[in-house]
């Protein structure tokens, strides 16, 4: 299962309190802001870019549907991602294209969305058992028209 930017997808239930229950997320959102405060910005590989570069600025807010994370790419495009409770972790807000979540480590995700990649702080629960992995990992998540 995986969470996104610098835990504030605690809300999805990835994210372990002290007592190993999932933390709040107001606690995940003070965190993702005490992290972004560092620069604000993610590696990311966009525009055809083959190589990742630490030059996408994530901006965050709050919509009815939740938080949103908008990702500024340096040419002036954007991508909006919206961060979820169900464990997927983060979808594509808007748009037709699938937002693919793929663990790269404890601490971080990459997000692939329309040939664009994301490198997103994260905190990616590990499961209990081999069973419980494969049943954990996410697939492609559709966006959200």
């Amino acid at each position: 299962m995986v969470c996104g930017l610098a835990g504030s997808l605690a809300g999805c239930g990835l994210l372990a309190g002290n007592d190993g229950e999932p933390a709040s997320l107001e606690e995940a959102e003070a965190m993702v802001e005490r992290q972004a405060a560092d620069d604000g910005k993610i590696a990311c590989a966009v525009s055809g870019a083959t190589e990742f570069s630490r030059v996408c600025e994530v901006e965050q807010s709050q919509s009815d549907q939740g938080l949103l994370l908008t990702v500024r790419h340096p040419d002036g495009g954007f991508r909006r991602l919206q961060v979820v409770k169900d464990g997927r972790g983060l979808i594509a807000a808007d748009g037709a294209d699938l937002a693919i979540v793929t663990p790269t480590g404890a601490k971080e995700v990459e997000v692939l969305l329309a040939g664009d990649r994301y490198r997103v702080p994260a905190t990616v629960k590990q499961p209990a058992t081999a069973a419980a992995a494969n049943a954990a990992v996410p697939g492609p998540v559709p966006a959200k028209s």
